[in-house]
């Protein structure tokens, strides 16, 4: 490993802990993008698997409906499951450009959607064949690009959830496409030793900057220091989408 690739891992997962902890989201994002501008997308979600497990879980099990949860959004969570299983290969296969011109994509569709801020409503009616197909979407995106937020979190946020809820929702629905993606990276060689080891040192600086993000969230802005984020996203979405173009 080049000597500036730990440190620049290091700070990255710092970085995207810091947001996590300010505005509860980000973490993979922020970590696979950044992390692809020096390695393949699928080395950088390598290396976000135990991280995203950790922080997401300690996410998950803080809120108050877990079981509730869980009822109600299995059958989003087996569509994950099975639309990263379907997707497998798709991100550690020979076609790296494209790969990381998918996440640049997919990084731009969330920045526009995280600014403009629709107003989306789900109607009940539709969750129960919706739901899995959000999940299903959720995990081809998953496969291809080692990012897991769309079309997953645009769909929760139109629940009309509370916000414990949703934050709640929020961390099953990333720690399910955690667990789905290593276990894909696993069947197709991508996540041996070397990896979890990194992934583990990665758990730290993570933890740390959650920790400092969560005694931020009360001293700043947290809208402008969202906005700032999805604004710095985007930027960063386009360089990954055009940068095999150019």
């Amino acid at each position: 490993m080049p000597d500036l690739v730990l440190p620049a891992i290091l700070l990255t997962f710092l970085l995207a802990g810091l947001v996590k902890g300010v505005i509860g989201l980000g973490l993979p994002t922020i970590a696979v993008g950044l992390l692809s501008l020096a390695m393949t997308p699928a080395e950088a979600a390598a290396i976000l698997i135990v991280p995203s497990t950790v922080t997401n879980i300690w996410q998950l099990v803080a809120g108050p409906s877990l079981a509730a949860l869980i009822r109600r959004f299995w059958p989003m969570m087996l569509g994950i499951c099975l639309g990263t299983w379907a997707g497998s290969g798709l991100l550690t296969g020979a076609g790296t450009a494209m790969a990381s011109t998918a996440l640049g994509i997919a990084l731009i569709v969330y920045a526009i959607l995280g600014l403009v801020t629709p107003r989306f409503s789900v109607p009940a009616g539709s969750q129960p064949w919706l739901g899995p197909i959000v999940g299903a979407a959720t995990g081809l995106v998953t496969a291809a690009t080692g990012v897991f937020v769309v079309p997953a979190v645009p769909y929760l946020q139109a629940l009309g959830l509370e916000k414990d809820d949703l934050v709640q929702a929020l961390g099953l629905s990333f720690t399910v496409s955690t667990f789905a993606l290593a276990a894909s990276l696993a069947h197709e060689g991508a996540f041996q030793g070397s990896d979890a080891m990194l992934s583990l040192a990665a758990l730290v600086p993570a933890l740390g900057g959650m920790c400092a993000g969560q005694w931020l969230r009360g001293r700043i802005s947290a809208a402008l220091f969202r906005r700032c984020f999805f604004l710095g996203l985007l930027g960063l979405g386009l360089h990954l989408a055009l940068r095999h173009a150019l």
